[in-house]
C-alpha cells in the first residue's frame, strides 16, 4: 500500500511540475505530461524511496506551508546581509568552513536542510557525512559546533523535523 501511495504522490508531483513549467493547459501539454509523468513514475518509483520519508498528516502539511514562507524570509534576510557586505567600502567578512550537527534522522530531511543552507546566500553546504554537515560560511561567527548549528540550521530543522523527521 505504501508503494502505491508513494507512486501516486510521485506521479502528481511530476504532473504538477510539468504543468507549472509549461504554463499551459493545452491538450498537447496535458497528454504529453500524462505520458511523461507515468513513464517517469515507473522508472523512478522502483528506485526512488527518498520521498517515502515525507509525513502526510495535517501537522506536516501545515509545516510545509510554513517552511516555504520561513525559507523565503531567510533568503531575503541573507540577500540583504550579503548585499550590505558587497556595497560596504571595506570587506567585512571572515569566511571559513564550520561543522554543524543536525538532529534530522532521514536522508530526505538532511538533503532538504543541505539544499536550504546552500540556497541561502552567504552559506554553502560543502559535504554531508551522517548527521554532520560542513558549511562554508561567509562570516564565521563561531567554530563551536552547537552554536554554529543554532545559527545556521536551527530555524530550518524545526520545520523539517515535522515534515520528514
Amino acid at each position: 500500500m505504501q508503494s502505491i501511495k508513494h507512486s501516486l504522490f510521485l506521479w502528481f508531483l511530476l504532473m504538477g511540475m510539468w504543468l507549472i513549467l509549461n504554463a499551459s493547459l493545452s491538450s498537447q501539454v496535458i497528454v504529453s505530461g500524462l505520458f511523461l509523468s507515468t513513464f517517469l513514475m515507473f522508472i523512478m518509483g522502483r528506485k526512488g524511496t527518498l520521498l517515502a520519508d515525507l509525513k502526510w498528516n495535517p501537522k506536516s502539511l501545515l509545516a510545509m506551508v510554513g517552511y516555504v514562507f520561513m525559507f523565503g524570509w531567510e533568503v531575503i534576510k541573507a540577500n540583504v546581509d550579503v548585499a550590505k557586505r558587497v556595497i560596504a567600502p571595506t570587506v567585512d567578512i571572515k569566511p571559513g568552513i564550520v561543522k554543524i550537527k543536525t538532529r534530522l534522522k532521514t536522508d530526505l530531511g538532511r538533503l532538504v536542510l543541505a539544499n536550504s543552507i546552500t540556497l541561502t546566500p552567504g552559506t554553502l553546504t560543502v559535504d554531508v557525512i551522517g548527521d554532520t554537515l560542513y558549511i562554508h560560511w561567509i562570516d564565521v561567527k563561531t567554530q563551536d559546533v552547537q552554536k554554529a548549528t543554532e545559527e545556521i540550521a536551527h530555524v530550518f530543522e524545526n520545520y523539517l523535523e515535522v515534515i520528514c523527521g
